[in-house]
């Protein structure tokens, strides 16, 4: 019988599996969740084109820009890295008020650039919702509209989704994160803005930092819970779920928080989250160990494709804060302290973004935190421009030895806490039932094919060594 015929048990187990095992593939290889902030309050930055072959080495595959800078759109042009452009603040009363005005802003910031530069986002300013002038508030639902008019003018309002992006102050309540409640002194503006990304399918941008939940909340148990690491876990009173870091527990209470006004299905992006590696002597948290742990474990979270307990089995597009140090922006000194990379290109520390060593990190160790009740309430801490509405909890601790001495177990289980990657359990499965499936059929094949069977699992052995 021939091997590929299509009564054959290979090809039928082979159509079964194969759309199953190239779609996870594909998925798993995917890091198109991982974006980084290019802030530009800076006078040493290096030229665009070589952030561009900079961006280029890494597993970095999208961009956000505060504004809509040309040479770095077109530095980017033919790269294949997405990019989030801006309308600032300051743009946002002819925004809204001159449509003509949006119509202008799309023809000179994205017209000459897209598809060759690959725009994905504008957002139309920058925690407007929490930022001083109040005025701004209600021109920003005016101003996203024109914006999104004058992209379907130019037929590209299906391909570029227009966003405007918010401080966790936006939300009044998110201890548990199953309270999660926006602000309701924002009347119907939070509403009417979902109805918008609802209606165009544009996400909703937010700002999530554990680190400033910790400065609110600096004892030893918080940090760990902050930075990924191992600590004792905080039961959420209203779902029974244990919440194992900060970063989940924010994002969570964003997304109870879309759910409580109906909007569950509106996809949540991170627009910013980060940690300083230095601070002044005054600052608590700042430092190259803690920022080297929080980012390194970041992304081996959203590497393991694990979501939040509430968003299960996809990671959140997150851009991490920030690209370079920018050293003309006021305030302490952490605020100039967020760069992964440093303006000669070289990293601050590594949090194996490189394309050419994907090799695990290993954060640094925070001291052995006090035993804490699963139980015991925190009191919430009230949410300021800025600072994440907090929900520091700690969890469950699981020693680095343990997930070395069984990657495989570890991410079949969920365990995190720590810069240790794995692989992805269920493209092994796949691998083995398509290697059985190839073995078991070759017993009944003429012995021709046997060498050619042999071929297709070594082929699959590499595959899989290499994931």
């Amino acid at each position: 019988m021939p091997l590929f015929n299509h009564n054959s048990p290979l090809f039928i187990c082979a159509a079964a599996l194969c759309p199953l095992f190239f779609q996870f593939l594909h998925f798993a290889c995917s890091q198109s969740f991982i974006g980084v902030n290019y802030g530009q309050v800076a006078d040493n930055l290096p030229p665009p084109a070589a952030t561009a072959k900079l961006l280029q080495s890494t597993s970095i595959e999208k961009v956000r820009l505060y504004g809509a800078d040309p040479a770095i759109i077109r530095a980017l042009a033919d790269t294949g890295i997405g990019i989030v452009i801006g309308a600032a603040n300051g743009d946002i009363p002819a925004l809204a008020s001159d449509p003509n005005f949006a119509g202008q802003w799309v023809a000179t910031n994205v017209l000459p650039y897209y598809p060759a530069s690959k725009i994905l986002v504008i957002t139309v300013g920058n925690e407007v919702m929490t930022a001083t002038d109040q005025n701004l508030i209600s021109q920003l639902l005016p101003a996203m509209q024109n914006v999104q008019n004058a992209l379907n003018a130019a037929s590209l309002g299906g391909k570029i989704k227009v966003s405007t992006v918010h401080s966790m102050a936006v939300l009044t309540q998110s201890d548990p994160p199953s309270s999660g409640t926006f602000n309701p002194g924002f009347g119907g503006t939070m509403k009417a803005l979902l109805q918008f990304h609802q209606a165009n399918g544009s996400p909703f941008m937010i700002n999530p930092y554990p680190y400033f939940a910790y400065q609110s909340d600096p004892r030893a148990e918080t940090l760990a819970f902050c930075l990924f690491q191992p600590n004792a876990g905080r039961v959420d009173s209203g779902t029974g779920i244990k919440y194992m870091n900060m970063f989940d527990a924010q994002v969570d209470a964003v997304h109870s928080a879309l759910n409580a006004l109906g909007f569950k299905d509106v996809e949540i992006v991170v627009a910013e989250t980060g940690w300083p590696y230095k601070g002044d002597p005054t600052e608590v948290g700042p430092s190259l160990d803690n920022a080297k742990a929080f980012n390194g474990n970041l992304i081996s979270h959203l590497r393991s494709l694990v979501g939040t307990p509430l968003m299960p089995g996809k990671s959140v597009d997150t851009y991490i804060f920030a690209l370079f140090d920018e050293d003309l922006k006021p305030g302490p000194s952490s605020e100039r302290s967020f760069g992964l990379f440093k303006p000669d290109l070289s990293v601050t520390y590594d949090v194996d973004l490189s394309k050419n060593s994907q090799t695990p990190t290993t954060p640094a160790t925070p001291a052995t935190p006090a035993p804490v009740s699963p139980t015991t309430p925190i009191t919430p801490v009230t949410p300021v421009p800025k600072p994440a509405a907090g929900w520091c909890v700690p969890k469950p601790g699981v020693s680095d030895a343990q997930l070395q001495s069984n990657l495989d177990y570890a991410c079949a289980q969920g365990i995190l806490g720590t810069a240790i990657s794995c692989r992805p359990p269920l493209l092994l499965i796949l691998i083995q039932a398509m290697v059985s499936a190839v073995i078991l059929v070759a017993i009944h094949e003429e012995k021709g094919d046997i060498i050619w069977i042999a071929e297709v699992i070594i082929s699959l052995s590499v595959i899989g060594q290499q994931k």
